[in-house]
């Protein structure tokens, strides 16, 4: 029973649902790759409408279409570089033990090269060789009707219905952190820990082909990263550091008034609040900046030269002309440790606290999130270190 334990792979579970939606985007695709392929081809014997590697790259497309090994090229290039290989290994070497072995090592040899991995892919170099006379008489026919057919219909039957189920395909990676500063430092969450290049490094030195890309992983170890921080951090929530004292304004105050509110409570920005206190934006110092006093050339405007005495259309006026109107906002127990790469990494000084209702009930600033993590960290050294006196 030990050995059947080690043996049994640790996949993730999923959901009931997810389950669900697997099965039945390859009930959709193969049904629907079968069904066109028998449009363009009739039903002729001499020519199969579906080829059993198909029910291989269905799981793939539909069960795990984050794997790099599902994606578009992933399929398209290995199908078609198997089949061509598959073809030429029967043609040419007359004993089909040989040719398919042959088939097969330089399949796989060649989609590594190309970056073109797909692990079906192997049977279609497998089905040319051993497929039978009606595939053996088409050919490299055979490459483009059934391989690149079936391949095409599939992938395009994967796409449809994974975005529509909500699995984006294919699984482009998400965009590296820029930093907010455009300068070329990492963004402040990426300049310790564990990094990309430590990952990258780790994953060539394995010497193996993992099953998921590198900016995923990242991404993952970056989320488990903020989860074991929330568990080490007594779940501090935001309820319980924000500013609950909150001077807002209205889309309708004046930029003169706002600024003067700015200036009199020595505070750098504003939630912009509808008349039932939603939230609806947010207008900071740098704000006024970018938007009343200078142009794009660095100059006064003409408007701020001329006093302001020329009442021109398109001159902002009220805080709705120069607030951001898409606000990152947290709920009161939201944990802290979900605010910090934020502010950390995407520049964000600022971050009001709404309810359920989007109401605004508090602020919270960079000042009070590092004090917070300030506190608690001091906290818990100060744990481990009466622990350790005990301990003694």
């Amino acid at each position: 029973m030990s050995l059947l334990r080690r043996l049994n792979p640790s996949i993730v579970p999923v959901s009931s649902a997810e389950r669900m939606r697997a099965s039945v985007g390859a009930l959709v695709g193969i049904m629907l790759t079968g069904l066109l392929s028998r449009m363009a081809l009739g039903n002729s014997d001499a020519l199969p409408l579906l080829i059993a590697p198909m029910g291989a790259s269905a799981v793939l497309l539909f069960a795990a279409p984050s794997s790099p090994l599902a994606q578009p090229w992933s399929i398209l290039g290995g199908n078609l570089v198997s089949a061509v290989i598959g073809v030429t290994c029967a043609l040419a070497i007359a004993d089909p033990v040989i040719a398919a072995g042959s088939a097969i090592a330089l399949s796989i040899a060649l989609m590594l090269l190309l970056n073109c991995l797909h692990p079906p892919s192997g049977a279609v170099a497998l089905t040319a060789v051993v497929g039978g006379a009606s595939i053996h008489e088409l050919g490299y026919w055979f490459v483009l009707l059934p391989v690149g057919l079936n391949t095409i219909l599939l992938l395009v039957s994967a796409f449809a219905f994974n975005n529509a189920t909500g699995r984006r395909y294919p699984h482009v990676a998400p965009p590296a952190a820029q930093n907010s500063h455009e300068t070329v430092d990492a963004t402040p969450s990426h300049r310790i820990g564990v990094l990309p290049d430590d990952l990258r490094a780790v994953l060539e030195q394995y010497d193996e082909v993992v099953n998921i890309s590198l900016e995923d992983l990242d991404a993952l170890l970056h989320q488990a990263q903020i989860r074991a921080y929330e568990r080490r951090s007594g779940e501090i929530t935001c309820a319980e550091i924000m500013s609950r004292d909150v001077l807002t304004v209205s889309p309708e105050t004046s930029l003169k008034a706002a600024w003067e509110v700015l200036v009199r409570a020595r505070i750098k920005a504003l939630p912009v609040v509808a008349p039932d206190r939603q939230l609806v934006g947010i207008v900071t110092q740098t704000d006024f900046m970018r938007m009343s006093v200078l142009n794009q050339k660095g100059g006064l405007k003409l408007a701020t030269r001329a006093g302001g005495l020329v009442r021109r259309p398109g001159i902002p006026r009220t805080v709705s002309d120069i607030m951001t109107r898409r606000v990152q906002s947290a709920l009161p127990e939201t944990m802290i440790a979900k605010l910090v790469p934020p502010m950390a990494d995407m520049g964000l000084h600022h971050m009001p606290v709404v309810d359920h209702d989007n109401h605004v009930v508090g602020i919270i600033t960079q000042s009070d999130l590092i004090a917070a993590l300030f506190q608690n960290g001091r906290a818990g050294m100060a744990t481990f270190a009466s622990g350790y006196a005990e301990a003694g």
